[in-house]
């Protein structure tokens, strides 16, 4: 196998592989390009998002400055936004729903990386997808980490590390991010 189709097959993969890296100069390109269109030009920034993102929904709004690391592998629903300096680690497919909001400062990530020395010596990296249901609200500097779920109607509180999945209708926070209440779903 390529370290390419190890990548898309979930296994450990050479992340400094010429076909990889690839990914993540074009999306540095694609992120370069976005971030100098002036955020009043609400035209070129949705097409340099829709050109960037692998799918995306009506009325998406990405302010300056954002990161990610192939961008084909976002694909956000209607009325996404994502505030300030958010960085989205897309080896991996990142699916985010309908009306979600992202707080400035936080990273969604979907790479991983071994605990072992000679594992990290030999760069490897191990993906794992993370979604975001519809009604999500996260709060500034979070961080989401590889292979969570996160459903429907949920706040992450500002400053949370999201370790686990978080099921519907559920106020997150702290670090590890724990069950804080129930939230009411009144949509």
């Amino acid at each position: 196998m390529t370290e390419l189709e190890k990548l898309e097959a979930g296994l450990p993969y050479d992340f400094t592989d010429a076909e990889v890296d690839g990914r993540k100069l074009h999306a540095v390109k694609g992120c370069q390009k976005l971030n100098v269109i002036p955020v009043t030009d609400t035209v070129a920034v949705r097409a340099a998002i829709k050109e960037l993102f692998g799918s995306v929904g009506e009325n998406p709004t990405v302010l300056p400055v954002f990161n990610c690391d192939n961008g084909k592998n976002i694909h956000v629903g209607d009325d996404f936004l994502a505030n300030y300096n958010v960085t989205i680690l897309d080896i991996m497919e990142v699916r985010i729903g309908n009306h979600v909001m992202i707080g400035p400062g936080t990273m969604i990530s979907t790479v991983n990386h071994p605990l072992t020395p000679m594992g990290r010596r030999k760069h490897l990296g191990i993906g794992k997808p993370v979604t975001i249901g519809n009604d999500v609200w996260i709060g500034g500097n979070v961080t989401i980490l590889p292979g969570v779920t996160i459903g429907n109607n949920v706040v992450v509180a500002a400053g949370a590390v999201v370790t686990k999945d978080v099921p519907d209708n559920t106020l997150v926070g702290g670090v590890p991010a724990r069950k804080i209440k129930d939230l009411e779903n009144d949509v």
